[in-house]
């Protein structure tokens, strides 16, 4: 749990400050979808390698498929709310910078939302350690 987190902590801070970057030359929308593309990279290889322990080739459809599902998730809800946070921010604050950080606490909201779902998804499906099997004891 603690390597989870930290991951996310890791994962978040890239997010939010190419967020926060992309938003000087795109709409929120835009610079969501980017600033969780650049974030997901880090973040799988962090929470496979780091977080469980896994090493070797990737599995195709117990972690690459599973993990890039849950990112794709994370991506549509938080671009939502990224987009409807830069619709209504002028309600709230007519500063540019105003309006960027609230884009970036809606996005940061919604990954909030998602991310204890997905520790209990990663810890119990696809980086779960399984047991070996263990062979019959000789001559018994």
């Amino acid at each position: 749990m603690i390597r989870y987190s930290l991951v996310s902590v890791v994962s978040v801070i890239v997010s939010q400050i190419v967020l926060f970057i992309a938003q000087s030359f795109w709409s929120a929308r835009t610079s969501n979808i980017i600033a969780v593309c650049v974030s997901a990279v880090p973040s799988y290889y962090l929470n496979r390698a780091w977080a469980w322990g896994k090493t070797g080739k990737s599995h195709l459809m117990k972690e690459i498929v599973p993990f890039w599902s849950l990112a794709l998730l994370g991506l549509v809800f938080s671009t939502w709310a990224a987009d409807y946070a830069e619709s209504n921010a002028h309600h709230i604050t007519s500063s540019d910078l105003g309006a960027r950080l609230i884009v970036n606490l809606a996005a940061l909201a919604a990954f909030g939302v998602l991310w204890v779902g997905k520790f209990f998804i990663f810890n119990r499906l696809m980086f779960a350690h399984q047991p070996e099997p263990s062979l019959p004891a000789a001559g018994g």
